[in-house]
């Protein structure tokens, strides 16, 4: 009897670390959303929606935290509001133990040992709304430049609204997403980390440009 009892304790602390354990990582998923950018010194250039440069930082070590909010939501099929934890539009970037804060903005974190090969926001082209979002447009950028680029991927990074912002060439490029960085996407050309927040980006190869 008495083994019975001490086997079925086992099995009571047993289930409770496992809910504990539960909990934490529950926890841990809501309130621990940051990361940090580590390697060489990275450039932190900031963009509206069409595209034009408003902001250019740097720094060696950089940490991003996403903020969480609480939010008010109807439930229809019960007919009651109820709380939720959910991601704000709001991200701390702490650069070398100083904060920039941003909302909204599209920001580009690039290793300095990256050159752009063209920095497409400096060509004054007209920015009208209609203009920005003609695809022909685009690729009419991209292929005038063509001969910049010196490697056969090319990386075209654009703003929200699709203005082409920057082109990147490397022989091997790829990405990811981060888990620790919601609402960002990793890209290494050539061993070099790109880190891009709202923005839209393609990858090309060179021989598909006319």
């Amino acid at each position: 009897m008495r083994k019975r009892k001490k086997g079925l304790t086992v099995a009571v602390l047993v289930l409770l670390l496992a809910v504990l354990t539960s909990c934490g990582k529950l926890q841990s998923g809501i309130h621990d959303l940051h990361g940090s950018l580590i390697g060489n010194e990275y450039y932190i250039d900031t963009f509206d929606n069409t595209g034009i440069r408003t902001l250019r930082t740097h720094g060696k070590k950089i940490d991003i935290d996403n903020n969480i909010v609480e939010e008010r939501t109807y439930a229809a099929n019960t007919d009651e509001w109820y709380t939720t934890k959910t991601l704000s539009s709001v991200i701390t970037i702490t650069i070398d133990g100083k904060q920039l804060i941003s909302c909204g903005d599209t920001c580009i974190f690039y290793d300095k040992r990256l050159t752009p090969e063209h920095e497409f926001y400096l060509d004054n082209v007209e920015s009208t709304s209609s203009g920005i979002l003609d695809s022909t447009l685009i690729s009419g950028a991209v292929n005038s430049i063509k001969n910049d680029f010196g490697k056969p991927m090319v990386v075209v990074i654009k703003s929200q609204m699709g203005a082409p912002i920057y082109a990147f060439s490397g022989d091997k490029v790829y990405w990811e997403i981060q888990e620790d960085l919601p609402r960002f996407t990793k890209l290494m050309i050539d061993g070099k980390a790109l880190y891009i927040h709202r923005a839209n980006f393609q990858i090309v190869d060179k021989a598909l440009l006319d």
